[in-house]
């Protein structure tokens, strides 16, 4: 048995740690100890005199000097910001974010002597630094408890029932597996996912994470997924997701305690509405394509607008011609406005390009202007040419030397439209490049590990 405790400062981590090593016998490690310990110094003096960078050096230093095994980990409340910690700790662990509300922690740090962070009243800085970390929090973690009303006790007793059987009951699971049963996936998919729910010796602490969509059988994510938790030593696994009614996939995410979810058509915006937390980006955007769940709450966000932003970095205020109005034009549009482009948007049906314009504040037109606009990038949002269609959504005379076509279609990777861009001596971007950055920071989103796209790449060859 192998316990992270992460989260912020006063949710309890250093006494509800010693006494889950006490239940457990196993040793305890507080980091912020170690620090103190050999730095010779407390925190607030090592804060006072050499500065938070360098107590964030001693605190990689600490972390990565962990000894593995059998062990609980306390961690200081912004240890997880480093990418590099969090790998240190999730490897062989489970992690437990430890959450209270923002006055129970007030009450419980305002007389500690600890470094101020900014130079906020107490109340606001907390505000701010659980605002600026909650992601962190909520990807670093596989299991959030709550201790706003608990005591250490029964904080160090919950987490030991969950260590020694999971979160949720076997009755919950097998409903949850009936309906996986009959969702039309595949064979293989159904005898993966009933082992690691309901197989003999089941490791109750695997978390589960799903493509959710209809159709989703033809989704690489399982594939990429599954080799990134076992690559970075990640007690986890991926599935499928796979019914035509967006509440049945809800339903069976909490029978079978989903951690986490990658959301593919028709489910982007039908989602929203059963989330309790949803980002910035993905409120702008109107669609999400990525759900975090902890501690009986669900946090939408949005990774598709990355993946289409990064191979575009370059080309920041080129004049931009978006094709199609759903979910994935959507996104396409936040990206290049970000990037300071000029946007106007093609559907055909005109009224849905008028709509998507009108919430971004960009231009939209026919599919016919398409000539007059003379972009220098082209986005196809729309599904043509995907498998099996063979079509593009524009004809080879409209594409010419100088434009940059970035086709979201990642199956195949060659559609009808890149082999009319290369043939016209366009720059093409596949869609795998959308598909490989979205990953990593949908990944990051439920792990808290960062991948470097070119990995990932390396991984889907």
């Amino acid at each position: 048995m192998r316990a992270v405790l992460i989260g912020f400062r006063g949710t309890g981590k250093t006494e509800v740690g010693r006494l889950l090593a006490h239940i457990n016998d196993v040793p305890f490690f507080d980091t912020d100890r170690m620090i103190e310990e050999s730095a010779e110094k407390t925190i607030y003096e090592i804060f006072a005199e050499q500065g938070e960078e360098e107590f964030r050096r001693k605190e990689r230093r600490v972390i990565a000097s962990l000894p593995e095994g059998d062990a609980v980990i306390a961690t200081g409340g912004g240890a997880i910001l480093d990418p590099g910690n969090v790998r240190k700790l999730r490897e062989g662990s489970t992690v437990f974010l430890l959450q209270a509300d923002e006055a129970a922690i007030e009450r419980r740090i305002r007389d500690t002597r600890r470094p101020s962070l900014t130079r906020l009243p107490l109340r606001d800085e907390i505000h701010e630094l659980l605002a600026v970390r909650r992601d962190a929090y909520l990807s670093a973690a596989d299991f959030c408890i709550d201790t706003t009303i608990k005591n250490a006790n029964e904080v160090s007793l919950e987490i030991h029932r969950v260590l020694s059987g999971g979160a949720v009951s076997w009755k919950r699971r097998e409903r949850g597996m009936e309906v996986i049963r009959a969702s039309g996936i595949g064979h293989e998919d159904i005898g993966e996912i009933e082992k690691v729910l309901m197989g003999e010796g089941t490791d109750t602490l695997t978390r589960v994470y799903a493509i959710m969509g209809y159709p989703c059988t033809h989704s690489k994510s399982p594939q990429l997924f599954n080799r990134l938790f076992s690559r970075y030593r990640v007690n986890a696994f991926y599935t499928r997701l796979q019914d035509p009614e967006i509440g049945t996939v809800v339903r069976v995410a909490g029978d079978i305690d989903l951690r986490g979810a990658s959301v593919t058509i028709p489910f982007k915006q039908a989602i929203i509405p059963s989330l309790d937390h949803l980002d910035r980006d993905a409120d702008a955007i109107g669609a999400v394509n990525t759900v975090v769940y902890c501690g009986g709450k669900s946090y939408g966000s949005n990774t598709d607008w990355l993946g289409i932003r990064g191979p575009l970095a370059e080309y920041r205020k080129a004049r931009a011609v978006v094709l199609g109005a759903g979910g994935a034009a959507a996104a396409a549009v936040y990206a290049l406005q970000d990037l300071e482009m000029e946007v106007t948007v093609l559907n055909r049906t005109p009224g849905r390009a008028e709509e998507l314009s009108a919430r971004f504040g960009c231009a939209h037109a026919p599919l016919s202007a398409f000539e007059a606009l003379d972009p220098g990038v082209v986005v196809n949002a729309t599904p043509v040419g995907m498998t099996p269609d063979h079509h593009s959504p524009l004809r080879p005379g409209q594409l010419k030397s100088g434009m940059v076509i970035f086709d979201l279609v990642y199956t195949p990777p060659e559609t009808p439209l890149i082999r009319m861009a290369r043939n016209a001596g366009a720059r093409v971007i596949q869609g795998p490049e959308m598909f490989v950055r979205q990953a990593a920071a949908q990944f990051r989103r439920f792990t808290g590990i960062q991948v470097p796209p070119a990995e990932i790449k390396e991984m889907m060859e």
